[in-house]
């Protein structure tokens, strides 16, 4: 079994995240704002020395706890730049990081977050701030195997796990995924990769 540590795991998908791992008996450090073990994902030797040992990095954060947070303002726009970096450069060959929704294409080709009947107007530069971090990943030029892996609009809080999910590629998709069934899919790809260097979205 591998080790995998978790950042972002006091979040839903963290917590999923981690509740997965652990079932399936794998080593699990949970890293997150509030618990026994805390840790910054946007700095590199924070997240390197929390690193050390483990066979896959899970990333699942964000810099605000939640919308309230995001339309006050007080948050970095470079978080997920910052994030990308950090795990990029922690030592650990797979990187899975759990992206946003709106970064994903409309059918007519532009951007969920350009369309303001798909995704909130003022929560836009939180999803440019992801959408920064998603072309760090691309411009990466570091041997680490990374996948940005991005559930759909509609996530699910619900606790039903079927242990099914699909993949497609830059497209939304319309059908609904549980928190569950993502952290299975995160698993899935950190411990026995099919993606590599690459985006995937991720829905039932």
């Amino acid at each position: 079994m591998g080790r995998i540590v978790v950042f972002g795991a006091a979040g839903r998908a963290g917590r999923a995240v981690v509740a997965e791992a652990g079932e399936r008996g794998h080593g699990v450090t949970a890293v997150g704002r509030t618990g026994p073990i805390g840790g910054d994902v946007t700095d590199p030797v924070a997240v390197a020395a929390l690193s050390a040992g483990h066979d896959a990095v899970v990333a699942a954060v964000s810099p605000a706890t939640g919308p309230a947070e995001l339309l006050a303002g007080d948050w970095d726009r470079e978080f997920f730049v910052k994030a990308a970096d950090a795990v990029l450069g922690a030592g650990v060959p797979r990187v899975v990081f759990v992206g946003l929704f709106a970064t994903l294409r409309t059918p007519s080709g532009g951007l969920v977050l350009d369309d303001p009947t798909a995704f909130p107007p003022e929560l836009r530069e939180f999803a440019l701030a992801h959408a920064a971090g998603l072309e760090r990943f691309r411009a990466s030029r570091t041997a680490v195997d990374w996948l940005v892996v991005t559930p759909p609009a509609d996530l699910r809080d619900d606790g039903t796990r079927t242990g099914r999910y699909r993949t497609g590629g830059e497209a939304a998709p319309g059908s609904p995924l549980s928190y569950r069934d993502l952290a299975v899919a995160v698993v899935d790809e950190a411990v026995s990769p099919r993606h590599h260097r690459t985006r995937i979205s991720v829905f039932s």
